[in-house]
């Protein structure tokens, strides 16, 4: 490992966004210290979105707020942008602050090209701040990877789940969601 990198902190990261170090367009997010670029949103990711998020809304109603590539902060070097977050009620709509980890009832992303980097980075940043449950939907294979039971080593519950399976958030244990609704029709 290199000893010499310098990381980023969140506040810094705010400050660079503040003095218009990134282009106004640059989709990027701040994970471990380092600001990633994240990949083109596709047709296919967009939609799933789009479904996740109209599923969830008729389901959990006025029960929490969704949040649609929004950042959360995870800690002092990790603001990364989950294309879903679900997460509790504020009365400022979270104007003063991003929502953090223990504001957060669910993550979702969305995968059709990020799978690996979404399994394997941003699964350990989200475990390591607490994040109670994290979904990854996979368009491509058409599948759920569930993760719960945070710990600073990753998650100690991951799931992959079919199509034909049907879940529930751990907060919203009344929240049935069958996974082929967030996919597309075939």
């Amino acid at each position: 490992m290199l000893t010499n990198i310098r990381l980023i902190s969140v506040q810094e990261y705010h400050q660079m966004a503040e003095m218009g170090i990134f282009h106004p367009e640059e989709r990027l997010e701040l994970i471990a210290g380092q600001i990633i670029r994240m990949s083109a949103k596709g047709t296919a990711h967009e939609s799933a979105i789009t479904r996740t998020e109209r599923l969830l809304r008729q389901r959990l109603g006025d029960k929490v707020l969704l949040r649609i590539q929004s950042p959360v902060q995870l800690d002092d070097y990790s603001e990364p942008e989950p294309d879903i977050s679900v997460v509790k009620l504020n009365p400022l709509d979270y104007e003063d602050h991003h929502p953090n980890a223990s504001e957060v009832f669910l993550l979702i992303e969305i995968a059709d090209s990020s799978l690996k980097y979404d399994r394997e980075v941003k699964a350990i940043a989200y475990a390591k701040s607490g994040i109670i449950e994290y979904w990854i939907l996979d368009v491509n294979g058409r599948k759920l990877y569930m993760y719960r039971l945070p710990s600073p080593d990753g998650y100690h519950s991951e799931s992959i789940l079919a199509e034909d399976v049907t879940i529930s958030p751990l907060a919203f244990p009344d929240c049935a969601i069958a996974i082929m609704e967030l996919l597309r029709k075939v």
